[in-house]
């Protein structure tokens, strides 16, 4: 989502009205190699539209994690998920995340470029 909801918890008609503007996106960024999802939902969401768009099985459903990669799609030229905790108050205030946490995960989408 592009915008920060009241209490910033999106609802799903939020996410449903978002929806098609992230499936136009993705469907135009044909040369995308790495998607750097930030938070729980935003993996899920990621995760959705890039199965929707490039024609991938919906399961198995891959588990959110900070750090955790996931090649989608074809063996030879596949997109890359990548996840991380999201960067808001909540998490870099408590340590939940870190500088260093998030330069590693954006240190591993670098190297996944061809």
């Amino acid at each position: 989502m592009r915008c920060a909801p009241p209490a910033n918890k999106p609802l799903p008609q939020e996410f449903a009205n978002c929806r098609p503007y992230l499936l136009g996106e993705m469907r135009l960024l044909t040369r995308v190699r790495v998607l750097v999802a930030l938070g729980a939902l935003g993996f899920e969401h990621a995760w959705r539209a890039a199965a929707e768009t490039r024609g991938l099985p919906n399961s198995p459903r891959p588990t959110f994690g900070h750090g955790v990669e996931y090649a989608l799609g074809q063996a030879g030229r596949p997109l890359f998920l990548l996840g991380s905790y999201h960067p808001s108050q909540q998490n870099t205030f408590t340590g939940r995340l870190t500088e260093a946490m998030l330069d590693v995960v954006f240190s591993r989408a670098r190297e996944l470029l061809p």
